[in-house]
């Protein structure tokens, strides 16, 4: 069973959409669509732009579609709701690969206040 770490950002931090969600791809050469394990939903994937404490990191995280926000668009600031990370490692042609696959319930847009 894979590790899963709830994610805590600072209340500092900034995320900014980077991209359209995509829908996420689970076999390339069928076009299988990946899928949420417990509810069947369909799963997307959005790059955000993690700004904090003067760093920025640019992460992927897949979300179902129910938990897309309404106009959510490259640009818009977004707050990822229940995020996890799931560190991974594979062999793949004799290669190792690893790296951390984020997940969040949901992505929030956030209120920009008004310039005054």
């Amino acid at each position: 069973m894979a590790v899963r770490i709830r994610v805590g950002l600072l209340r500092s931090a900034v995320c900014i959409a980077g991209t359209e969600p995509a829908l996420k791809i689970k076999d390339q050469q069928t076009g299988e669509v990946a899928t949420d394990r417990e509810t069947g939903e369909s799963l997307y994937t959005v790059t955000v732009m993690l700004m904090e404490d003067g760093r920025a990191e640019i992460m992927k995280i897949t979300v179902p579609q129910s938990g897309l926000a309404a106009g959510l668009k490259p640009g818009a600031m977004v707050r990822p709701v229940d995020l996890f990370a799931t560190p991974w490692a594979r062999i793949f042609n004799g290669q190792l690969s690893d790296g951390v696959a984020y997940r969040a319930a949901r992505l929030e847009l956030v209120a920009v206040e008004a310039a005054q």
